[in-house]
């Protein structure tokens, strides 16, 4: 008899059209978010579904024939177990000797992807709330770097929209729980004290906005070239303690001579930085490769840096140092089997779907929203399963 009573009950409910609260763990609705077809967000404590695709279209419990579906009305009395992200696992990052550690000064090794240059690739664009999902949820990647050119249609052509973008993929890395390094993309010209003055004004206005965040870092200088390191040196000195000001907690990365090479690149070696080293505490060196042109000398040289400096590979691929041509990916293993080693942390060039093989994304991925496995380059599905399994 009871168990008549009871399928009867729940018979009835589920015919009522009664919807019974639950935690919602989709993300909050965002008028400048692009939604899919059967893409949930929750808007004022009541989850939804995209019908069809929209954006800026704000969810309305009225509209009946909108968009936007209702799911459920979300039960905030009782939150869902919060997700064991990067961020919660590591916490405030810092430096200590050689390597970057955790709060509790655990040695900590993070994986991630780099966008391409947000002039072309940003926000909206490869970078959307769907395709950050995929990086943390699926790929379970640790860190994004942020890459903003300077040059090249970038910050100097648009400081306040540049800025902008950069703030508001930082608010979406850290709603995922992954760390933000933010990359200011200086290339041409090679010397960064060419661009101090802008450089002084995007680190003030976005180290002022993210100061009480824990997870973002900053790369001063991306790769320095055609210039010596004492150069380098003398504007790390002057940007350091203004990032200091504001955020005394931060780790800032300083990109090295010969396009980041330790030096290599242009006759210099890590012994230039060892033998001159910055006065600063909690920063670290970068150091960028291309595995298909960059061999064992500068396998060998980072190796040694990473013996004496504190260093991130903030840039690599498994091609040539266009980030482009044939995948090497014996080459590109032994510099993975390295850094796994001596727990050197990176981000590998990137998370777009540009025509070259090295952007991870087949053509027309970006504008499609298909963020599978299907959608991959070959350099894509590789990476991909060395960050889920290092």
């Amino acid at each position: 008899m009871y168990r008549y009573c009871l399928t009867f009950v729940l018979t009835a409910l589920l015919y009522s059209g009664v919807s019974y609260a639950s935690p919602c763990t989709s993300d909050l609705w965002q008028a400048q978010a692009i939604y899919l077809g059967g893409d949930k967000a929750v808007f004022n404590d009541v989850e939804y579904q995209a019908a069809w695709w929209t954006q800026g279209q704000q969810p309305d419990p009225d509209a009946q024939w909108g968009v936007w579906r209702f799911v459920q009305q979300c039960d905030t009395s009782n939150p869902p177990d919060p997700v064991d992200t990067p961020v919660q696992r590591h916490g405030q990052l810092h430096v200590c000797g050689n390597q970057l550690c955790g709060e509790n000064n655990q040695v900590v090794q993070l994986r991630g992807m780099s966008t391409h240059g947000l002039q072309w690739y940003g926000w909206n664009n490869c970078v959307t709330p769907a395709s950050l999902d995929a990086l943390a949820q699926d790929w379970q990647a640790d860190i994004v770097r942020i890459s903003l050119y300077v040059q090249e249609g970038g910050y100097a052509s648009n400081p306040a929209a540049f800025t902008a973008q950069v703030n508001t993929i930082i608010d979406e890395v850290t709603a995922r729980g992954m760390y933000a390094l933010v990359d200011w993309h200086q290339l041409t010209p090679g010397d960064p004290n060419a661009n101090l003055q802008l450089a002084q004004q995007f680190f003030t206005d976005v180290v002022t906005t993210h100061q009480n965040k824990i997870n973002v870092i900053y790369d001063i200088a991306n790769e320095p070239n055609n210039v010596s390191w004492a150069a380098i040196k003398s504007y790390a000195e002057q940007m350091i303690p203004l990032i200091r000001q504001i955020d005394a907690d931060a780790v800032v990365l300083v990109g090295t001579h010969g396009w980041a090479s330790m030096g290599v690149s242009d006759g210099g070696s890590p012994q230039d930085i060892i033998n001159n080293p910055i006065m600063q505490p909690n920063i670290m060196y970068g150091f960028h490769f291309y595995a298909a042109s960059h061999q064992q000398v500068y396998r060998d040289a980072l190796a040694y840096a990473a013996d004496h400096l504190p260093v991130f590979v903030t840039e690599w691929g498994s091609q040539t140092y266009t980030g482009d041509g044939q995948n090497d990916f014996v080459s590109a293993q032994l510099y993975l089997d390295l850094m796994k080693q001596k727990k050197i942390s990176w981000t590998n060039w990137n998370y777009s779907d540009d025509f070259r093989s090295g952007a991870v994304w087949k053509t027309g991925t970006c504008s499609s929203g298909n963020w599978t496995v299907n959608s991959l380059k070959e350099a894509g599905i590789w990476v991909r399963d060395n960050i889920r399994n290092p």
